[in-house]
């Protein structure tokens, strides 16, 4: 999505080298519409500049500071050379996220969605998030939760979520399920321990996956999952809590899944 309005001074903005001449360097700039800015050939690079093309080169995208904006003459004052290179980093960082979750949007829409309804739902996003990524990564942690407090009806909110959910790559996902194990026989203990350890993999869960079962209170057992990603997050909870019960079965008992945890704190 690129912004209608015009960049603040201060602001770094990312552009596209477009013309290059001998008085300073034309850029457009990548997130606002119909956009250009000048970087005065003192404001390229420090020192003496002999050859503003030892500096630049047409088609680069730079990061650059916002010297001046003048909407009546349509003139944007850029400096490269104030930007540093950690700045620099961080910018061009937040600029591709963006453009992920620009695609995520259409994902989450329709390639053939109006203008108008993008902003809709953009604008509800951002007046919760500072930005569009966020937003999808948050809901792609916390699910339906994340957006709480977003002005979008269920329907939208569902979509955001599941669009979030099969594209966002987040650091880890934690996810919680429960399972209760009950098995009548006199070695019943020993069939749950069985089924315990089931549930833990037998130690062949992957590196990736960090996974814990633990004891709520009988019959129930939690498990916890961290994984890179919420689907495979959900795969790890949903398969740990099917070993228990195929152990459990075996042994003649019963196992019943559920994610919200049931048995009251004594």
């Amino acid at each position: 999505m690129k912004y209608s309005g015009w960049p603040e001074p201060g602001e770094l903005v990312v552009g596209k080298v477009d013309e290059i001449t001998d008085f300073g360097v034309f850029v457009d700039l990548e997130e606002y519409e119909d956009k250009r800015g000048l970087a005065h050939i003192s404001e390229v690079a420090s020192g003496w500049i002999k050859n503003v093309r030892d500096h630049v080169r047409e088609g680069q995208t730079v990061v650059a500071k916002v010297l001046d904006v003048d909407e009546g003459s349509q003139q944007i004052d850029l400096s490269i050379k104030d930007v540093n290179e950690h700045q620099h980093k961080e910018k061009i960082q937040e600029w591709k996220n963006e453009q992920k979750a620009d695609k995520w949007m259409t994902l989450a829409l329709g390639e053939d969605v109006a203008d108008e309804e993008y902003r809709r739902v953009a604008d509800a996003l951002l007046a919760e998030f500072e930005s569009l990524y966020d937003a999808f990564e948050s809901a792609a942690i916390h699910g339906t939760e994340a957006l709480d407090d977003v002005d979008l009806d269920d329907d939208d909110v569902e979509t955001v979520v599941s669009t979030a959910r099969e594209n966002v790559s987040v650091p880890y996902v934690n996810v919680t399920g429960y399972v209760d194990l009950e098995c009548p026989n006199g070695d019943g203990v020993d069939h749950i321990k069985e089924a315990l350890q089931a549930a833990e993999g037998n130690g062949d869960v992957s590196d990736e996956i960090e996974l814990s079962v633990s004891y709520v209170g009988s019959p129930e057992y939690r498990i916890q999952v961290q994984a890179p990603d919420y689907k495979r997050a959900e795969s790890e909870l949903e398969a740990s809590a099917e070993r228990a019960r195929e152990a459990i079965t075996t042994a003649g008992g019963t196992a019943r899944y559920h994610r919200e945890r049931e048995t009251d704190d004594e």
